[in-house]
């Protein structure tokens, strides 16, 4: 069983137990900490490596999780258009901009891209939980018109979590070998302006 001293040396570790809201959001977490931890830390040549013939990067990966943490947790869950932040995009008529402007970005400015809209994200998910729980209908709806939930939406961030950070897996090994399935225990990000979940 999990002490207080192991919660804070591992603060993206899901609840043993939780009900069904604390174990989603804690999975969700726990991707996005392993996540941030393969991309922590690197200058430019890092975040812009590749493997082989793919054109995947750490930074575009960064920039990619955090155009769908605003797109998903503001457009898709409420309507509201995206943060400011993306006001100056070239996604009209390039499905992937994101991952091909990223490598023009200073490593700062990826990394505050992405903690910025984590953070925003968080605090978004639980105003929307607040006013209805995972039950709550959101924006995001089907050709007929169904909507969808925010347990939908939530599970669809924990399945491009999973997909995204087995690629940061492959890349931060070939960049410097970095290797594990969570961060170590106590790891603290060095670059950037992450924050840990309010528990």
């Amino acid at each position: 069983m999990a002490t207080t001293d192991t919660v804070t040396e591992t603060p993206w570790e899901p609840p043993l137990a939780g009900i069904e809201t604390a174990a989603l959001l804690g999975a969700l977490d726990r991707l996005r900490a392993t996540f941030r931890y393969k991309a922590d830390g690197l200058e430019a040549d890092g975040l812009n490596s590749r493997i082989g013939r793919s054109t995947l990067t750490l930074g575009g990966l960064l920039k990619h999780l955090a155009s769908n943490e605003d797109y998903k947790f503001t457009v898709q869950m409420t309507g509201a258009p995206m943060d400011p932040a993306w006001d100056d995009n070239g996604w009209d008529g390039n499905n992937d901009w994101e991952f091909e402007s990223a490598a023009t970005d200073s490593p700062g400015d990826l990394y505050a891209l992405y903690d910025g809209a984590v953070a925003r994200a968080r605090t978004r998910v639980a105003e929307v939980l607040a006013d209805g729980g995972l039950d709550r209908s959101v924006e995001a709806h089907d050709d007929e018109g169904n909507h969808a939930n925010l347990r939908r939406l939530l599970f669809d961030m924990v399945e491009e979590y999973g997909r995204h950070t087995g690629h940061a897996d492959l890349l931060r090994e070939a960049v410097d070998g970095r290797v594990g399935e969570d961060p170590p225990p106590g790891w603290q990000p060095v670059s950037g302006a992450w924050t840990w979940p309010v528990r």
